[in-house]
């Protein structure tokens, strides 16, 4: 568990896992959508994504939140361990609305300088499908994974007895 990927619809709590994970774990917390936007919620092109992402998953160390499809497999390649919040669609859209509520016209921790909390129907149509368009492709790129290198929680219990696990047992025993 040196190199940890949170991957899973928005709302369903990968930037919130992923810092109690570095909290317990001490490994660098990296959160796609504070590298991946701009000010004004202008986005990297393409190119210079992807080679961000490279860079990122090069580092020997690092808990990383995020989907953004297109680099993936970046990703993928270098995790040695992946965790898919694979949570209800309705409580993730729930879980949208409070943090809107909670951050309306203020920057959330996880988010890029001058890119303030916001709402918008594409946002939310597509958070809505997102089981329909990508839990496929994720449970296909993580049967690709050995069973020990995936962890799939489907419910808010199961993340908290997740997280309730002691870690440092586990990293002082790989090292």
């Amino acid at each position: 568990m040196q190199r940890i990927l949170v991957i899973g619809s928005p709302g369903a709590g990968k930037s919130t896992l992923a810092r109690s994970l570095s909290d317990q774990l001490g490994l660098p917390l990296i959160h796609l959508d504070r590298e991946h936007w701009s000010a004004g919620w202008i986005s990297l092109p393409n190119d210079v994504w992807a080679a961000r992402v490279a860079e990122l998953a090069a580092r020997p160390s690092w808990i990383i939140d995020g989907n953004y499809a297109n680099t993936l497999h970046i990703r993928l390649d270098r995790a040695t361990t992946v965790i898919w919040l694979d949570l209800p669609r309705w409580l993730c859209m729930a879980r949208i609305i409070k943090r809107v509520l909670a951050y309306r016209g203020r920057v959330r921790p996880d988010m890029a300088e001058e890119c303030p909390e916001r709402l918008n129907l594409e946002f939310l149509r597509y958070t809505w499908t997102f089981s329909k368009h990508s839990r496929p492709k994720n449970k296909a790129l993580l049967k690709k994974l050995r069973s020990d290198q995936k962890v799939v929680l489907r419910t808010p219990r199961e993340v908290a007895d997740f997280l309730s696990r002691d870690y440092q047992c586990v990293l002082a025993a790989s090292a």
